[in-house]
């Protein structure tokens, strides 16, 4: 009974997809202010509609597989209006890196996401701290600003295929192999993740493979990708080096100051003992375990 509601529940997840990318498809014949702030508007129309879903089901996780499904989207509209012909193999190590990335991270959400009956704690979380500007918190902070944050994330990509100027150089080799390397870190991280839930005793925290070596390297990943795409923008723009920028800025505060700390401090109520894997492990960065004192 469960495996057969979580199925029906991921087909209305797919049909509100389906229906929020066909609406903001369609905006787009209405808009002509240029493919990036066509873009943007589209983007902003299929918000919306995700948003109404998730009214209607009570449920904001809606939004969750929302981050990982558009980018590719993105990408392909910004390939066929774009008119550069600055180096055809950038544009499709472009594309592949960020399907590779997209497949991963969706199917990760679909095959653990647990079901309608599920929503990411944060959310209520959020919402709970004005419980008076509730429908505004769901709006603002739980669909709009995410949107808002991955468009920025996606600018070095509208640069790459509308504004480039340069041919492929060491830096496009460079985002290449971070592109690559970060999102394998974070598909390796999740499957050491999962394996550990599927196991663990009472009381029992992970501190072993990845996990030993970083607090969050599923994170670190994620942080990787950005970067990536932000290095594919410099080798093709770089004279839009500061405003490409603001996609790995906005990522990067992100997690130092709202993810990792709400995650960490979720992690001490539960399990005060996890301060000793604070102490002895790198947050973000893979690096070796220090060893405690005494």
């Amino acid at each position: 009974m469960e495996t057969t509601n979580k199925s029906a529940d991921l087909v209305k997840i797919t049909v509100a997809y389906v229906v929020a990318l066909y609406i903001g498809g369609v905006s787009l014949t209405f808009f002509d202010h240029g493919p990036l702030l066509d873009m943007l508007l589209a983007d902003l129309v299929a918000t919306l509609v995700i948003f109404g879903f998730s009214r209607s089901y009570g449920n904001s996780s809606f939004y969750d597989a929302y981050w990982s499904v558009l980018p590719p989207f993105m990408a392909l509209f910004w390939l066929v209006v774009g008119d550069t012909q600055a180096s055809s193999l950038r544009e499709l190590l472009v594309l592949g890196l960020i399907l590779y990335w997209a497949t991963r991270l969706t199917l990760n959400w679909a095959v653990y996401w647990e079901g309608m009956h599920h929503e990411d704690w944060r959310y209520a979380l959020l919402r709970d701290r004005a419980p008076n500007m509730a429908l505004a918190t769901d709006f603002f902070g739980i669909h709009l600003f995410p949107t808002l944050q991955v468009f920025a994330g996606m600018l070095p990509v509208y640069a790459v295929y509308c504004l480039a100027d340069r041919p492929f150089n060491w830096l496009d080799i460079l985002a290449t192999v971070v592109m690559l390397s970060a999102v394998t870190l974070q598909l390796v991280a999740d499957r050491q993740l999962h394996r550990f839930i599927a196991t663990r005793q009472e009381g029992e925290q992970l501190h072993s493979g990845l996990w030993a070596w970083s607090r969050h390297p599923n994170y670190c990943g994620e942080l990787g990708f950005w970067l990536g795409l932000y290095l594919f923008g410099l080798a093709a723009f770089p004279s839009g080096w500061w405003w490409m920028a603001l996609g790995i800025v906005l990522m990067t505060a992100m997690f130092l100051f709202v993810s990792i700390p709400m995650m960490e401090k979720r992690s001490l109520e539960k399990r005060p003992d996890y301060q000793r894997i604070i102490d002895s492990t790198s947050m973000l960065i893979p690096w070796p375990p220090r060893r405690s004192g005494g």
